[in-house]
């Protein structure tokens, strides 16, 4: 009994271990190509930024026109005045 005990708790610290050292060899580099990911899509969005002349405007989305024959079916508008 206390030998697989012993068994277990020696297999466990070296599974431990062995997580440690990888996560110490795999998670700079996850870092280091999602650093030079990021700094890419900044780069390439202040390159778009540098093709416009400064000063000009650029419209993405107008919003349709309300139909004008549809506000003149609605009538006149009459003031309203409280009576008291």
């Amino acid at each position: 009994m206390g030998l697989g005990l012993l068994k277990f708790i020696f297999i466990t610290i070296l599974v431990l271990w062995l997580i440690r050292m990888l996560i110490r060899l795999v998670l700079p580099m996850l870092f280091n190509n999602l650093a030079s990911k990021m700094q890419n899509q900044a780069t390439g969005q202040q390159q778009q930024r540098r093709s416009k002349p400064e000063g000009s405007i650029s419209i993405d989305y107008m919003p349709p026109k309300p139909d004008q024959s549809k506000t003149d079916k609605l009538g006149d508008f009459v003031d309203y005045e409280e009576v008291k």
